[in-house]
């Protein structure tokens, strides 16, 4: 079984890729096949001559790589984060390419974007749910693209036509019972033009896609070989860790480092102007190293900030107009002449990312080069940081990717990264820092906090004619990517799926106001905008249904008229769960359906709630089209563990802040759901043939809205500001 390249010499990874693109003495694949007409050897010389790196190639994508030994390597656009990923991009391949998953070895791509670009993020990064979305058409092309080219230059062998010939297994059979390994044929395959015309597999000759398949990273992840940063050791490497100003925006007045330089392993105590960091021999010196510094700050701007402050003027935003995000019809007008009006508002807090591996990375600082050892989601901002904070040239940073022991969006950031460059640039050996939990939680970057109003409209009958929907809270585009934002200030991520509601209605209008926040720096959280608005929408129509006293599904079902696949999950998940059956006093069941990463869900919960607001769980059941599945194994336990994720959130989690600092440091007081509390996730796949949708966020996004409208039914208490645990629920 393959897996993904994990080696730690101090080698370019550009270096690597030249090699084995240019000298590999075999046949090279790029994903967008752009030149057709060409033979793959002139287009890979044109756009990177031999006396260059391959990652100045502008034309080519990522490349598939079939050596003389028939060797497939497959140089990964995505990072592996515990989703699948790369296993997912892969099956793509071997499907097209017929090889199995077992001939393929993964290696990470170096920082690109000309080559490596997410057609959908319109950068290089791993998050979004895209990876199998953006990849669906590009991967399958590239290997029914390598496997005609074998089959063509086996012909040519041959003295035969094509059409005779079939590819199995690594190999091409020929009509006589002859054949070639496809490592016996690269060479003359790549001399070959680009076929013009790139015919797919129907999905009935499907071999892999859509069928269970063991995901390349397990085997390594079971028997403990799978190395992630925090498990890594580069020759010659020291350990480091860092206390930054606890109010953001702070910096280092003065420092008392004596006892800390008593610590038995510590080594050296470094400056930074934010921050102290401690070297030493192993990570215990280093935790204790910090824990004994006595720092004076000088705390800026955002000292006397607190919870109570940035909620107060999120609410104020509210009353601004704001950017109009989409209107149709006339709202304002329907709400006057409304027989029935509902009016609500609800809030999501401040959260913390809490991934298992704490943020680490390893770096060095050469007079040639600055090498890093990191997981990362971007791995070109991750150069351009190490470059910033080592004054060395973008050209001079190698990144060498590594496994990811969570992410969530976190890492999507590089403040670790520039830290540990910066440190790096101070000495001269490698430094491996890993941040104390309480380092890594109260300096998160955080899924920003929203307050959104509704005010619906209905008829006599209680038929929805619209609604006005106005959402105040940070813009993380406006910090991640400003040049993104409009002058308005719209930023799309926060409005998505809240401007153009999959439920029908006449009138409509959606506002968004940014408010940002001055003692947090905000960030992508699992489920990004689709997980900020469905709470919001999925909580606000429930309760529009039960204040005219309709049933929540048969309410929904009748809004969801133009989008059937909706209705079909909504229909599925009702009939699993057993919506409608009656129910014991204390118990209820909730629903949320909604399109999102562009997979349709639906999500029902069935709880129990005791007199002194003890929860307990009963049943989760989830249907999902997420498409044209590629592994319902990876399907399944996605939805299940982005299910239980956002649960965990919609129940505990919450960052305050009190004096500019956040209040919670680890996860005594930031808690997760516990086995014991979480119910088994009955996922139902509905099988389809629509493009692939996104899966790794998508349970995420649904379960709190089906949470607290159960909770409405159980008892019929409504709770508009998550967690749970904030009104004195618990679970049981």
């Amino acid at each position: 079984m393959a897996h993904p390249d994990t080696t730690l010499e101090s080698r370019s990874r550009r270096n690597l890729l030249k090699v084995g693109s240019l000298a590999l003495g075999g046949l090279v694949i790029g994903f967008s096949l752009p030149f057709p007409g060409r033979s793959f050897a002139e287009q890979v010389l044109s756009e990177g001559p031999e006396d260059q790196p391959m990652s100045n190639a502008k034309a080519l994508d990522a490349f598939i790589g079939i050596d003389r030994d028939g060797k497939v390597i497959f140089t990964v656009p995505k990072i592996e984060m515990g989703q699948g990923a790369q296993s997912g991009l892969a099956v793509m391949i071997a499907e097209e390419l017929e090889i199995g998953l077992d001939q393929i070895t993964l290696k990470e791509a170096p920082p690109n974007e000309a080559i490596y670009n997410d057609k959908l993020l319109n950068f290089q990064a791993t998050g979004g749910s895209t990876s199998i979305r953006s990849n669906w058409e590009p991967l399958r092309q590239a290997g029914a693209a390598a496997r005609l080219l074998l089959i063509q230059a086996a012909a040519q062998r041959w003295q035969v036509g094509a059409d005779q010939l079939r590819a199995e297994n690594g190999r091409v059979l020929g009509p006589d019972g002859q054949s070639f390994g496809y490592g016996e044929l690269v060479d003359d395959a790549s001399k070959l033009p680009v076929p013009e015309n790139i015919p797919l597999k129907p999905a009935e000759q499907f071999k892999l896609i859509g069928k269970p398949t063991r995901r390349l990273d397990t085997p390594a992840k079971v028997n403990g070989t799978a190395r992630f940063t925090i498990d890594l050791v580069v020759p010659g490497m020291k350990y480091a860790s860092a206390r930054a100003c606890p109010v953001i925006g702070g910096t280092v007045r003065s420092v008392d480092d004596r006892a800390a330089r008593k610590v038995p392993g510590v080594i050296d105590v470094i400056r930074l102007g934010d921050a102290v960091a401690v070297i030493g021999e192993h990570t215990w010196a280093t935790f204790a190293g910090v824990r004994a510094l006595e720092i004076e700050w000088d705390y800026g701007d955002n000292a006397d900030i607190d919870s109570a402050q940035m909620e107060r003027e999120i609410k104020e935003a509210l009353d601004k107009p704001g950017a109009l995000a989409n209107e149709q019809g006339d709202i304002d007008k329907a709400l006057k002449d409304a027989a029935k009006t509902f009016e609500a508002e609800y809030q999501m807090p401040f959260l913390a990312h809490a991934a298992l591996e704490p943020m680490t990375c390893v770096a060095q600082v050469r007079p040639d080069a600055v090498e890093l050892w990191v997981g990362t989601q971007v791995p070109v901002r991750a150069q351009t940081a190490a470059a910033e904070a080592s004054g060395r040239p973008a050209e001079q940073i190698i990144v060498n990717n590594q496994l990811i022991g969570g992410a969530f969006g976190r890492r999507l950031e590089v403040d670790f990264i520039h830290q540990a460059a910066a440190i790096a640039a101070k000495v001269d050996y490698p430094i491996k820092l890993t941040w104390l939990r309480e380092e890594d939680t109260t300096h998160d970057m955080y899924r920003p906090h929203y307050i959104d109003r509704f005010a619906a409209a209905m008829d006599a009958e209680g038929r929805l004619l619209g609604w006005r929907h106005t959402i105040a809270g940070a813009s993380v585009l406006a910090r991640f990517a400003p040049a993104a934002v409009p002058d308005s200030g719209l930023d799309g991520d926060a409005v998505e799926v809240a401007i153009h509601p999959i439920y029908a209605m006449q009138n409509l209008r959606v506002n968004y106001v940014p408010v940002p926040p001055k003692a947090l720096r905000q960030s992508w959280w699992r489920g990004v905008g689709p997980l900020r608005s469905t709470y919001m929408l999925e909580s606000f129509i429930d309760e529009v249904a039960r204040s005219v006293d309709r049933d929540p599904v048969e309410y929904r079902m009748e809004l969801l008229g133009s989008h059937p696949r909706a209705q079909a999950v909504l229909r599925l998940a009702a009939e699993q769960a057993g919506w409608g059956e009656p129910l014991e006093a204390g118990h209820g069941r909730g629903v949320a359906v909604q399109e999102v990463f562009g997979s349709f869900l639906a999500t029902v919960v069935e709880l129990q709630v005791t007199e002194d607001k003890g929860i307990k769980l009963k049943r989760l059941v989830v249907a999902v089209d997420c498409g044209q599945v590629i592994n319902p194994v990876s399907v399944k336990s996605q939805i299940e563990g982005g299910t239980l994720f956002g649960l965990s959130a919609a129940l505990f989690n919450e960052i305050t802040v009190s004096k500019g600092r956040v209040e919670q440091s680890n996860f005594h007081d930031y808690r997760q759901l516990r086995i014991s509390e979480a119910p088994p996730v009955e996922t139902f796949i509905v099988e389809s043939r629509e493009a692939p949708g996104g899966v790794g966020e998508a349970g995420t996004a649904m379960i709190a809205p089906a949470l607290v409208n159960a909770l409405a039914s159980a008892n019929g208490t409504r709770i508009r500001r998550l967690p749970l645990a904030r009104a004195g629920y618990y679970v049981i």
